[in-house]
């Protein structure tokens, strides 16, 4: 009967290593799991059956994950069924619809803060809690797992520090601020921003 799949995507629509983060990262609304038969070429397969589901504001690709976990293993158990009986329709994919999802790498992750507020915030959570999305900080490295978005139009260039050194840690963007609500420094566990900023005083005045 072949090999068959399930993927955390709406099929064709990122095919790749990694759907659940470029989903998020590219603003949707919507993704979902699709059960496919598996042929040669990576998640080209014809599908079998696809539950969307929403991608809430604050999600992230760990909160997503564990939705799309409960709605994937009804969707394999569908497929069982529809093997079991032979009641089976397939549909092939257009590869003209196709977008990629391809392996996140530890440089990829770094945020940059060129970018519209609104993308810097999707990045953020859309490599949280793993892989990262990390900034240099006074030379070291640092992964943002949490953030808000301060849609202020800033007075200062991408990139640059604004925070009282006790309660909140804000860094502009192209048009607007980012405001930093967990951190982990490099050697350090991870924190919420006060308890970073408790027990470490911020000596540069933007990030790398």
């Amino acid at each position: 009967m072949g090999t068959f799949n399930l993927h955390g995507s709406l099929l064709p629509k990122y095919r790749g290593a990694a759907p659940i983060n470029w989903a998020i990262i590219n603003g949707e609304s919507e993704t979902g799991v699709t059960a496919f038969k598996l042929q040669h070429e990576i998640d080209t397969g014809d599908i079998v059956l696809q539950e969307k589901i929403p991608i809430y504001e604050d999600d992230n690709a760990g909160t997503l994950h564990d939705r799309m976990m409960i709605t994937g293993s009804e969707v394999i158990l569908k497929t069982i069924r529809m093997l079991e009986s032979g009641n089976i329709t397939f549909i092939r994919q257009s590869d003209a619809e196709a977008t990629l999802a391809p392996k996140i790498y530890h440089e990829t992750c770094k945020i940059n803060f060129m970018l519209p507020t609104v993308q810097v915030y999707n990045f953020i959570r859309g490599l949280s809690p793993y892989p990262g999305a990390w900034l240099i900080l006074d030379d070291k490295e640092c992964k943002i797992t949490s953030s808000k978005k301060l849609p202020e139009k800033p007075e200062n260039p991408p990139g640059r520090i604004i925070t009282d050194q006790r309660r909140f840690l804000h860094i502009a963007t192209s048009d607007g601020l980012i405001s930093i609500e967990e951190i982990k420094m490099e050697g350090k566990r991870k924190m919420g921003i006060a308890e970073f900023l408790n027990g470490y005083r911020i000596k540069s005045n933007s990030v790398g």
